[in-house]
C-alpha cells in the first residue's frame, strides 16, 4: 500500500537518570583518550567501533545477566542495530527494540487507502473496504516495554530511544526482572534464563514464547559477529554445547495456544484465526473465495504485504466479513503467525485477480514510512521459516519473479495501474531476507554478462526518500533494498518515468517509478563508467554501480524481445485466455494490454512460460465457478518495478546470457 503520512512523536519528559556502572565506564575510558586535532589515532578509532560491544558488557554486569544472553535477545530484536534511535514499525528503539507504540498506530489500513480494488476482478464490481483499524482499548503491555524499562533503571524516555548504550541496559534491567519474576537466580549460566528470554519477547502464549527463545539460543550456539549500521563491531562467541533449560517455559504463566487447523512449519508459532466466508446485504459475500488449489490451478506466488495497521486491529479487519483477506498475519514483536484462509482458498489482498488466483498473501505488521520503518529480525525469520515452507509444500521457485511484494503486483488493466499499492516498501530488507530462506542473491555469471541482479548494500545504500512524515520533506537516512534510477549516467539527469502512472516521477517514498529492488534481474542495455543502463518500461535506465561498491552483480538467464519484423509487442498485467477457451455460462474476460510496450531491439529477463488462466468465481455459491485455461501461452517478464506479462507468439527467446550488442 502507500504508506501513510504519520507525525513525529512526541518527546517524553526524561526522568532523573541514575549513575551506572555503564556510563562511568565509558566516561572514564573517555578521559583516558584525548582528542587528537587531525584524525583519530588507532586506539581511539578501536573505541569507536567497540563502544556497543563494551556497553553489552557494562549492562551485562550491572544487572547480572549473562552477556551471551544479551547478546542472542538482543540480534534477534535488531541484529545490534541502533537505526539512529528512529522506532520500527512497531514503535520499538535501539539495539534491544523496547517499545513505546502509542502514536504508532496508524489511522487508515491497508487495504482501505488508496483506489486499488483489493479483489482485482474487473468481472464483479469494484471491492473498496471502508473498513478502518478500530481503536485499540489499550496498547498491549509488549509494545510498551520503553516506559517498564525507564522505571527500572531510573534512565529518561529519551536516552532509552536515543542512547544505544542505555537502551542495552534498560533490555538489560527487563530481562533481569523477568528473571526474578519467575523466581530463578541470576546465575552466569546462560541455560538457566530460557523462561526470562522467552517472556522478553512479549508473547503471551507458550508457543510464540519458546520459538522466539529457540532462536535465541539458536543465536547463541552459533555464534555471530557483524558490523551494525552504526559502524560497530559486536561479536557473540559460539556456544555449541548450549542446552537451555527449558522446563521454565512451564512456571511463565502463560497461555497454550492451540496450533490446530494451520498449515505452518513446525518451526514457528502459528494459530488459526478464520477470515469468514459470509454472504450478506444484496447477495454480496466475503472476504474471499473457496477453491481447491493446487488441484484445480497451481499456487505460483508469494506475495509480501505490510499490514499499515497495529497487530490487534488488523486481526479485526480480517474477520470482518465485509472487508478483504489475506492467507497470513505476521506480529512483529515476536514473529507470531495467525493464518485467516487455507492455501486451497484465493483470497483477496493484491489487486490483481489473476496474480490473488494463484498466490498465498502474507501480511507483516508494519507501517512502510513510519518514519524510516524497519522490521525486527523476529519477524524477518518467522517469515522466511513460513515461506520456505510454503515454497517447497507448493514447489514454488525462491526468486523474485515468484516472492513478490505487493509494490511488485502489476496492475491488471490500464485504468489500475495508478492506484496499486507499494508496500512493503523501500525499506523491506530483500538480501536479508532470501538470505534466511537460504537463497541468498549472488553473482552466477561472469563480468559484463548481458544480465545483472539488484544487489546494494542494504545497510550502505541509502537513497534520498522524502513523503515519510511529510509530503516532500526529507526521510530519515536509511539502508534500502532500492537503487533510484536515471534518464542519463548523471545524478542530475531527469529520473525515469512510468507512463502507466501519468506523473512526474519523484523521490517519494511510495513513487516506484524510477527504481528497482534487491533480486530484481534485467537486461543489460549499455554501460558507462560507473554507471549501468538496463531496459526498463521500455526505456533505457541508468544507475550507479561502482566496482568498488556494487549495486548489481552479474546474472544469467532468459531474454524475450520482439520477434523480427514487429516494432512493439503489447505488455499485459495479467494472463487471461482467449476468447475462444471460456465455456458456456462464464463471461469472456477482455485481455487487454496495459499502458506499455515492448519495443523491438529491448531485451527483458523472462520468467515462467504459462498458459492463459482465468478462475470465474463471482458467487457466494460454488456450483458456477470454474478454472477456465487457455491454449495461447505467455511469459512472465520483469518489465518494470513491477513483473508483467507478454504473449508467447509475440516474442522470442534469446539464449542465456547472451551479450548485449
Amino acid at each position: 500500500m502507500r504508506g501513510s503520512v504519520t507525525h513525529p512523536r512526541p518527546a517524553r519528559t526524561p526522568r532523573p537518570p541514575r549513575t551506572r556502572r555503564a556510563a562511568g565506564a565509558v566516561a572514564s575510558a573517555a578521559l583516558l583518550f584525548p582528542l587528537l586535532a587531525a584524525s583519530p589515532g588507532p586506539v581511539a578509532a578501536a573505541e569507536s567501533t567497540t563502544g556497543l560491544q563494551r556497553a553489552f558488557a557494562a549492562a551485562a554486569a550491572e544487572y547480572d545477566v549473562p552477556q551471551s544472553v544479551l547478546l542472542g535477545v538482543s540480534y534477534l530484536q535488531s541484529r545490534w542495530d541502533a537505526h539512529g534511535g528512529a522506532p520500527s514499525v512497531t514503535g520499538g528503539y535501539g539495539p534491544m527494540h523496547l517499545t513505546d507504540a502509542r502514536t504508532a498506530l496508524a489511522t487508515a489500513s491497508h487495504h482501505s487507502e488508496g483506489t486499488e480494488d483489493p479483489r482485482g476482478d474487473d468481472a464483479r464490481a469494484p471491492l473498496y473496504p471502508e473498513a478502518q483499524i478500530p481503536a485499540d482499548a489499550e496498547i498491549p503491555a509488549r509494545l510498551r516495554t520503553l516506559p517498564e524499562a525507564a522505571e527500572l533503571t531510573g534512565l529518561g524516555a529519551e536516552e532509552l530511544r536515543t542512547d544505544p548504550a542505555a537502551n542495552v541496559a534498560g533490555g538489560a534491567a527487563l530481562l533481569a526482572a523477568a528473571q526474578r519474576d519467575l523466581g530463578e537466580p541470576l546465575t552466569a549460566d546462560p541455560a538457566d534464563w530460557y523462561g526470562a528470554v522467552a517472556r522478553f519477547s512479549g508473547a503471551d502464549d507458550t508457543a510464540t514464547a519458546a520459538a522466539y527463545a529457540n532462536d535465541v539460543y539458536d543465536v547463541i550456539r552459533g555464534g555471530e559477529e557483524r558490523t551494525t549500521d552504526a559502524g560497530q563491531v559486536v561479536a557473540l562467541a559460539a556456544r555449541p554445547g548450549l542446552a537451555p533449560d527449558t522446563g521454565q517455559l512451564r512456571r511463565t504463566g502463560l497461555r497454550t495456544a492451540s496450533a490446530a487447523g494451520t498449515e505452518c512449519p513446525g518451526s514457528v508459532s502459528c494459530e488459526w484465526i478464520p477470515a469468514p466466508y459470509e454472504q450478506f446485504g444484496d447477495n454480496d459475500y466475503g472476504n474471499h473465495d473457496l477453491g481447491d488449489r493446487p488441484a484445480s490451478q497451481s499456487i505460483e506466488y508469494i506475495v509480501v504485504h505490510d499490514t499499515e495497521g497495529g497487530w490487534e486491529g488488523v486481526l479485526n479487519l480480517v474477520q470482518d466479513p465485509a472487508y478483504v483477506s489475506w492467507q497470513y498475519s505476521l506480529r512483529s514483536t515476536d514473529g507470531h503467525i495467525a493464518q485467516h484462509v487455507k492455501a486451497k482458498d484465493v483470497a483477496w489482498h493484491a489487486g490483481n485477480w489473476y496474480i490473488n488466483s494463484k498466490s498465498i498473501g502474507l501480511e507483516h505488521e508494519g507501517f512502510l514510512a513510519f518514519p524510516d520503518s524497519w522490521y525486527t529480525e523476529a519477524m524477518y525469520r518467522s517469515s522466511a521459516r513460513l515461506v520456505a515452507y510454503l515454497a517447497e509444500k507448493y514447489d514454488i521457485p525462491l526468486d523474485r519473479q515468484h516472492i513478490l511484494g505487493h509494490d511488485t503486483v502489476p496492475g491488471p488493466t490500464a485504468g489500475t495501474v495508478p492506484g496499486m499499492h507499494t508496500d512493503p516498501g523501500p525499506y523491506w530488507d530483500w538480501r536479508h531476507y532470501f538470505e534466511l530462506l537460504g537463497r541468498p542473491f549472488k553473482a552466477t555469471a561472469r563480468r559484463n554478462a548481458g544480465l545483472v541482479t539488484i544487489l546494494p548494500d542494504y545497510t550502505a545504500n541509502q537513497p534520498v526518500y522524502t513523503g515519510c512524515t511529510a509530503k516532500g520533506e526529507p526521510c530519515a537516512a536509511h539502508g534500502s533494498s532500492a537503487v533510484r534510477l536515471y534518464s542519463d549516467h548523471d545524478e542530475n539527469s531527469a529520473l525515469i518515468k512510468d507512463v502507466g502512472l501519468g506523473t512526474t516521477p519523484t523521490t517519494g517514498v511510495n513513487d516506484i517509478s524510477s527504481r528497482v529492488s534487491t533480486g530484481q534481474q534485467y537486461a543489460v542495455a549499455d554501460r558507462f563508467g560507473d554507471w549501468t543502463a538496463i531496459w526498463y518500461l521500455g526505456q533505457k535506465a541508468w544507475f550507479r554501480n561502482p566496482a568498488a561498491q556494487p549495486t548489481a552483480v552479474p546474472a544469467k538467464g532468459l531474454l524475450v524481445t520482439p520477434k523480427d519484423g514487429v516494432d512493439s509487442v503489447p505488455v499485459y498485467g495479467r494472463a487471461y485466455p482467449e476468447a475462444s477457451a471460456y465455456p458456456a455460462g462464464v463471461p469472456v474476460q477482455s485481455v487487454s494490454p496495459l499502458p506499455y510496450r515492448l519495443p523491438a531491439g529491448q531485451k527483458y529477463v523472462a520468467g515462467d512460460k504459462v498458459p492463459g488462466e482465468y478462475y470465474y468465481a463471482v458467487t457466494f455459491a460454488t456450483d458456477s465457478h470454474r478454472v477456465v485455461v487457455g491454449k495461447d501461452l505467455y511469459y512472465e517478464i520483469q518489465y518494470g518495478h513491477r513483473v508483467a506479462f507478454v504473449r508467447a507468439a509475440d516474442v522470442r527467446l534469446t539464449a542465456p546470457g547472451t551479450p548485449m550488442p
